[in-house]
């Protein structure tokens, strides 16, 4: 329907901004993390859109970028998320932060946003996991990337889940390999090599 709505800020308030376009005021509901990065009133500022509705209301939600929305459509998809509490998820965590918790089912992380509980930050995991890891796959990862890792049969399939991981994450293919070669031999699992790997980058930073 609406996709995106490019106009002057006319208002900003906690959950909310309103864009004046073509003598129409739209009210859209946003995440804290694109709030912060609207611009002052009476400036320009283009927004991706979604439409609810529901029985009991109409709703226009706004996101900076094409990956927030998208996440945001991932989240709804989750039984007992509805739209709030998955801007809520949005704006506790960065994507990057976001994703990470779901591919390495941080139920604690999860359960940092308002109204997220334990049960909840589960379903999000079991249920987003695959998605993401798609969406991970079809940003670039393959099977060239996973191979740099392949060099103990019984380890492939944790290499090859931590690789897209860290691609998701917007490491490269090779930023990715480095990282996780140095951490390889000292974990098991995905989650423990993911963990060391992004540590070790950290402290290099």
């Amino acid at each position: 329907m609406i996709a995106l709505i490019e106009g002057t800020v006319l208002e900003k308030s906690e959950g909310e901004v309103v864009l004046l376009t073509g003598g129409i005021g739209f009210r859209l509901l946003c995440s804290m993390n694109t709030l912060v990065m609207i611009p002052p009133t009476g400036q320009t500022c283009r927004l991706y859109t979604h439409f609810s509705v529901r029985e009991d209301a109409m709703d226009l939600f706004g996101f900076m970028t094409r990956e927030e929305r998208e996440m945001f459509r991932r989240l709804i998809s989750v039984t007992g998320i509805g739209p709030k509490s998955a801007l809520f998820v949005l704006g506790s965590l960065t994507l990057s932060d976001l994703r990470l918790a779901i591919l390495t089912n941080d139920i604690a992380l999860l359960s940092r946003a308002p109204g997220i509980g334990k049960k909840t930050a589960q379903r999000i995991a079991l249920e987003l996991k695959d998605k993401v890891t798609r969406d991970a796959l079809e940003s670039g990862v393959s099977a060239e990337d996973i191979a740099i890792m392949d060099t103990e049969a019984p380890a492939q399939d944790a290499l090859g889940e931590a690789m897209q991981a860290l691609k998701a994450l917007g490491y490269s293919p090779q930023e990715a390999a480095k990282a996780l070669k140095g951490v390889k031999d000292q974990a098991q699992t995905a989650d423990e090599m993911i963990r060391l790997a992004l540590r070790n980058m950290a402290q290099q930073m």
